[in-house]
């Protein structure tokens, strides 16, 4: 079987942590135990270009198991597990293009072995796949029936080529789910990325300036955890509604130029570029930290922070590198500013990633079930998130209240008033 990753002989230990994510996803178990009888994906071609960890290999076994035709490559250089790649090829039978610390040219390689895999479903971590197949393999837009993208990142620029014209087919952003984004992405994010600073850094959060650039719904999941760990949140955004919620929240709100001053670790989660800029590396104190958790390293403009810089020691941590500026300050960068929740640890726990997962694998088998979408940027279905949402109660051991039929008729209806 045709696959690029870095040593098949991990695959034993890979297995182990495949299995042990499984333990916490019970909802995928269920849903890969129904597609396991009934094969809604039977002969589909599907490649996904996704994070490759225990719990992505867990999707791509209910996907397997519903009879896709799969192809599995990185959506980022530093997120693979490699015990994880191996063992999706030598124990399931998954073909996977992936290492971890790929350069750029291997990368796009990477997503040129998913592409040759003619799908007619894709996935998306930050539609890298989805772009290349628009820029360089035009002639494929009309064979794909539909796309899923589970980022912020990957949403946003697809909703700009659904602005702009240039999407020619539907794409469903599965980031945008209830039972994705206001659980993975909030408490997902929130403790893997702590977990990823402290692994890379070793630092006492207690007492220090937390900087949390972006108030969406990994934002608000980050400072949570920060403030739990006895951080001083700080939060810049540039939204005034969520600079106002952030307020109210109990943290400070400050612009960055302001933050840069006092912030003593400061962490990207907006989805936009150079949010952290040259003026503000300028500002900032000697020993600053600066990571990433949105999806691309562009939000830290490295770059520039490059060429301002008197030197760079590489890895003075692993994960960690030390750029001293012409003042003699020192400013660390962690994980090269790609996601540090999968670069120095491993990403969202499991049994959140269950319902991320499941919804990928329900608004697939929606997917090929639907013959007239259009080329546009779609919402789940509504139902998929209530069913999502009712099996992980049902796991959790816990139940819920129903309407009493005089309740469900008082909601549809005007007549009583006070």
């Amino acid at each position: 079987m045709d696959h690029d990753i870095k040593d098949i002989n991990l695959a034993s230990a890979g297995k182990k942590r495949i299995e042990w994510a499984s333990e916490q996803m019970p909802v995928l178990a269920q849903i890969r135990d129904r597609f396991e009888k009934e094969k809604p994906l039977e002969g589909k071609r599907m490649s996904a270009c996704l994070h490759v960890t225990a719990e992505t290999a867990n999707l791509m076994r209910t996907l397997k198991a519903g009879g896709a035709e799969l192809v599995l490559c990185a959506s980022n250089p530093l997120s693979t597990q490699d015990d994880v790649a191996a063992s999706l090829v030598a124990d399931y039978g998954i073909r996977v293009y992936a290492i971890k610390g790929e350069d750029n040219d291997t990368y796009y390689e990477h997503i040129e072995a998913a592409i040759d895999n003619n799908p007619v479903i894709t996935m998306d971590d930050g539609a890298d796949l989805v772009s290349t197949i628009h820029s360089d393999h035009s002639e494929m837009t009309d064979q794909i029936v539909c796309s899923m993208e589970e980022t912020t990142t990957g949403v946003i620029r697809l909703r700009a080529m659904s602005k702009d014209g240039a999407l020619k087919f539907p794409v469903i952003a599965v980031n945008d789910a209830d039972t994705k984004h206001f659980f993975d992405n909030r408490y997902g994010t929130g403790q893997s990325t702590i977990d990823g600073i402290i692994r890379a850094t070793d630092v006492l959060l207690a007492g220090k300036n937390f900087v949390v650039a972006g108030y969406g719904w990994c934002g608000r999941g980050l400072a949570m955890r920060a403030d739990g760990m006895g951080a001083n949140v700080i939060v810049t955004e540039v939204d005034p509604l969520r600079a106002l919620e952030a307020a109210m929240d109990g943290y400070m709100v400050m612009p960055m130029n302001d933050a840069a001053k006092i912030g003593d670790i400061f962490c990207t989660v907006t989805g936009d570029i150079n949010v952290v800029a040259k003026e503000h590396f300028q500002l900032m104190k000697d020993g600053a930290i600066i990571a990433n958790s949105g999806h691309f390293n562009v939000e830290i403009d490295l770059k520039t922070l490059k060429e301002t810089a008197s030197s760079v020691r590489e890895d003075v941590r692993e994960y960690v590198n030390e750029y001293i500026m012409e003042d003699g300050r020192s400013l660390y960068v962690l994980a090269d500013g790609r996601l540090i929740n999968l670069a120095a640890a491993e990403g969202h726990p499991a049994s959140v990633m269950d319902m991320s997962f499941a919804v990928q694998a329900l608004t697939s088998e929606y997917a090929v079930q639907q013959t007239d979408l259009e080329a546009k940027v779609h919402s789940v279905p509504a139902q998929i998130d209530k069913d999502v949402a009712r099996l992980k109660l049902a796991s959790m051991g816990i139940t819920i209240d129903t309407l009493t039929p005089e309740q469900d008729k008082y909601l549809q209806s005007w007549e009583m008033g006070t």
